[in-house]
């Protein structure tokens, strides 16, 4: 077996055991917790089912490589070297970990002030330096939202210049990943397949980002953003 390592993060390192494997990262909150903009069932589904088969399938795909020290972040940083199996799955996991951490219950926070939930301290500057009033940021990144055709991913990124954009990413890449057109430092993303929101919002796509914006964890990209 390959050697793997749990963690997503930049400054982490691999650890050395050989029969380690990815797992699957505990919510940092109830699958209830983000009631009424994401219900219970659709989260319990997507984090033991979605994101567990994710898992299953890159540690699968990974073990029948030969040798590597892997974390996830290196995975997709490097992604063209592994087999396809390796970047669906592995984008898979990525995605999803960052996912739940940039949620949490709408219950306000010191960066998150209003019951708007609009982010306040340096991300706030930021946003509102480079997209003008919140309400304009908000709309450009949902317009990317509903843009996407059939599956992805809409994110915040920090590019090479150290800027603010929004894009997208098709299926399960996202903007680590060496193939993916659309490049940066991920500070914020928006599962927008249907199995993130199809049992409370059927087809209804846009409701579903409109209701996300309740439940953004403006601690965590704050963090994020600040490199801490």
């Amino acid at each position: 077996m390959a050697l793997l390592n749990n963690s997503f993060g930049s400054e982490a390192k691999p650890v050395v055991n050989p029969e380690a494997t990815f797992t699957l990262p505990p919510l940092p909150y109830a699958y209830s917790a983000l009631e009424p903009f994401i219900d219970k069932q659709t989260m319990e589904i997507h984090h033991t089912k979605h994101h567990q088969a994710y898992i299953d399938k890159l540690n699968k795909a990974l073990a029948e490589l030969k040798a590597g020290d892997f974390t996830l972040e290196s995975i997709c940083k490097n992604v063209s070297d592994y087999p396809v199996a390796v970047r669906n799955n592995g984008g898979g996991h990525y995605n999803h970990s960052m996912f739940w951490q940039i949620m949490k219950p709408n219950s306000g926070s010191v960066l998150s002030p209003s019951s708007a939930n609009e982010p306040g301290g340096k991300i706030g500057e930021a946003i509102t330096a480079t997209f003008g009033p919140f309400s304009n940021f908000k709309t450009q990144f949902s317009e990317k939202a509903l843009s996407i055709f059939g599956s992805g991913w809409t994110w915040l990124v920090l590019n090479k210049e150290n800027k603010l954009v929004i894009g997208s990413t098709p299926n399960q890449d996202n903007p680590l990943m060496n193939v993916a057109e659309f490049k940066g430092k991920p500070i914020l993303g928006l599962d927008v397949w249907e199995h993130a929101y199809y049992l409370k919002y059927q087809n209804k796509r846009a409701e579903y980002v409109n209701s996300w914006w309740n439940v953004v964890n403006w601690d965590e990209v704050s963090r994020r953003f600040e490199g801490k």
